[in-house]
């Protein structure tokens, strides 16, 4: 069975591509646009990996993130987090809040799939 994405961001552009690029990857995506709806999308049915922007309304990546990491029943959960911001603090501060991994865009599609599929698999 397919692992389930959530693609969450709030760019409508990149929301699109990313959607595109994981179903063509065998995965089944589902998408947010804002924070709130991202964990509304969790409660309603728990993905396997989180793609999530950091910078959104609402509630931005780092809140998202902590909310998933606060819930027991989404340890499984991998988290990767996209952001235009590259430096190192924003790096370790999605870290430490239990990304998984941290993706700084713009970056190349297949590096994306690529370390989407090795989380999954259960790498790091």
């Amino acid at each position: 069975m397919a692992s389930k994405i959530l693609v969450v961001d709030d760019e409508p552009n990149i929301l699109l591509s990313l959607e595109f690029l994981m179903k063509h990857a065998g995965f089944q995506v589902r998408t947010a646009g804002d924070g709130d709806a991202a964990l509304a999308a969790v409660a309603t049915e728990v993905p396997d990996l989180v793609l999530l922007d950091v910078m959104m309304p609402r509630r931005d990546g780092y809140e998202v993130c902590q909310a998933i990491r606060q819930n027991p029943a989404l340890a499984h959960v991998k988290i990767i987090m996209l952001t235009a911001k590259g430096r190192d603090v924003e790096r370790e501060k999605g870290l430490a809040l239990g990304a998984d991994d941290y993706i700084i865009k713009p970056f190349a599609t297949q590096e994306l799939v690529n370390k989407v599929k090795e989380l999954l698999a259960g790498g790091s």
